[in-house]
């Protein structure tokens, strides 16, 4: 289950920086006043090949992390791809991203409601996606995101 890690930097913006941490998960979230969630970076894979999936209001979903997607092999050139497949799902999996949003929904258990439900519904909405934007091939994390803050 995710925890919610408390003492997280805030930058005086306004919104709410937010972390929440299990074995497999970090999701980071940017939150208003109101409880309205802007954007959100779900890393997976963070003992290995870390991965994010990253959704934000004004410009939608990107991926960050090795390619984000693995080329589905064509037995004759020229005909259609079937549709790319989720880096780090499993590859006996009909619909990955399946995979990943049902264990997210598996360990989101203690999350707020609102943040829960935000981001399942996002998780839904990327399903539905026929592409989606890679950005780098490395998750890069911005300085407050790499330690857990003390909790003392």
């Amino acid at each position: 289950m995710m925890r919610e890690i408390l003492g997280v930097a805030q930058d005086g913006s306004g919104v709410e920086r937010r972390w929440f941490h299990d074995e497999y998960f970090d999701l980071f979230v940017w939150q208003t006043d109101q409880g309205e969630t802007t954007s959100f970076q779900l890393c997976y894979g963070v003992d290995s090949n870390e991965r994010a999936l990253v959704w934000r209001k004004d410009q939608g979903w990107f991926q960050d992390g090795k390619p984000s997607v693995e080329p589905v092999p064509r037995k004759n050139p020229g005909t259609a791809r079937a549709p790319a497949r989720l880096a780090g799902a499993d590859a006996t999996d009909s619909d990955p991203i399946d995979s990943i949003a049902s264990r997210f929904e598996s360990a989101a258990g203690n999350l707020p409601d609102v943040i829960r439900t935000a981001v399942a519904a996002r998780l839904r909405e990327y399903a539905e996606q026929t592409t989606v934007t890679a950005r780098r091939t490395k998750v890069r994390r911005a300085a407050w995101q790499e330690n857990m803050p003390d909790s003392d």
